[in-house]
């Protein structure tokens, strides 16, 4: 990897390539990984816009596979340098079953792992969460911590548990030995609430207000803060920890960073109207419209229907005792590790990320009427 022929003839895979992280994530690594030959791309369901990509420079390889299935993924990985793992199930709301989550969630990442042992592949970069800390069902704040600080880590939803055992898989297997005998080299990155083009909460929102004439109703006081980044910086800090992880294996390996920019810490409903407001919708009262403890009753009584429902249809209310616990506990994140270890720095700035979004928010909402 070292020489310049060599150099560009680096194999990436992205799992989760055709997600919501995984999209930009492919698509920074063709516009900011000069050194790439090939980028094989791996998902459950491809996307359609994966052909446009096929007509550059890089080879573009789309595999269709599950991490849950290890000899798929075991062949995705083969003859890769780096692996990029974002794949995952990404779900609060009760979709799917615990099982199906620790699955994808916990043994997709496992899969991962072995892949890169038995194959030999050296570099391992994994999109963890900061739901991996919190906000833990205590409600405790986390105010402008960083990755050294102390804080307790109580989980009891299925996702959050899922990506903190998969975290720590991930971690613990830096330095095993790889086919070939070289080590393995692993970090994490932790998204705060990610935002952007294609992120479909936000999308939900905004039909939401549409429905309901243009308002939002506010739930949550103003001041309780969360960190939010912009997609694209999540997808750039990936491509640059990846690039640095030979380099820099001794500092990077077995480290987690949190994924953060400049982007304001504001309410979860505050932030979106950001982007909401300036496509017409209005957030109703400065303080929230009805107290506290309806709101625990209304989470408590959705989780009961849901679970009394689920033998005969999906219900999927957005609040939910864990929803709730997270939209309403403050944690925001002030560090500058991932700059420090691998020089990272935001791509966008938070007036170009705010654009941005705005412009998709408002494309998807014509493209909903």
């Amino acid at each position: 990897m070292a020489d310049s022929a060599q150099a560009q003839k680096l194999v990436y895979l992205v799992t989760g390539g055709c997600g919501f992280l995984g999209e930009h994530v492919v698509r920074m690594l063709l516009q900011r990984e000069p050194r790439l030959g090939e980028l094989r791309v791996f998902d459950r369901h491809l996307g359609p816009w994966l052909e446009e990509l096929k007509t550059g420079p890089v080879r573009v390889t789309a595999i269709q596979g599950d991490v849950t299935e290890a000899h798929e993924v075991a062949a995705a990985v083969a003859g890769a340098h780096v692996v990029i793992h974002t794949a995952g199930l990404v779900d609060v709301f009760g979709r799917a079953s615990p099982e199906t989550i620790h699955e994808v969630n916990v043994q997709g990442t496992r899969n991962v792992i072995e892949a890169c042992v038995q194959t030999g592949t050296q570099f391992l970069v994994y999109t963890s969460s900061m739901e991996v800390v919190g906000p833990n069902t205590k409600g405790h704040p986390f105010y402008r911590g960083n990755e050294d600080t102390l804080y307790e880590a109580v989980h009891r939803h299925p996702y959050p548990c899922s990506k903190a055992l998969a975290e720590r898989l991930v971690l613990e297997a830096n330095g095993r030995e790889v086919h070939g005998g070289l080590p393995l080299v692993t970090c994490a990155l932790r998204p705060t609430g990610i935002y952007g083009e294609g992120h479909q909460i936000m999308r939900d929102f905004y039909r939401q207000g549409l429905r309901l004439g243009g308002w939002l109703f506010r739930a949550i006081p103003a001041s309780v803060e969360h960190g939010r980044v912009y997609v694209g910086n999540v997808a750039w800090m990936h491509v640059l920890a990846a690039r640095e992880l030979e380099r820099r294996a001794a500092l990077m390996g077995g480290q987690v960073y949190f994924c953060y920019d400049g982007s304001p810490y504001k309410s979860y409903e505050d932030f979106n109207m950001e982007f909401l407001g300036p496509c017409g919708l209005q957030l109703v009262g400065a303080r929230p419209l009805l107290p506290y403890w309806v709101l625990v009753f209304l989470a408590a009584l959705n989780a009961l229907l849901q679970w009394l429902l689920r033998p005969l249809v999906l219900y999927v209310p957005l609040l939910n005792p864990y929803t709730l616990a997270v939209a309403s506990t403050t944690f925001t994140v002030s560090t500058d590790k991932a700059q420090r270890h691998f020089g990272y720095e935001p791509l966008f700035s938070w007036e170009d990320s705010r654009t941005r979004t705005i412009l998709w928010v408002q494309a998807a909402g014509s493209s909903a009427q």
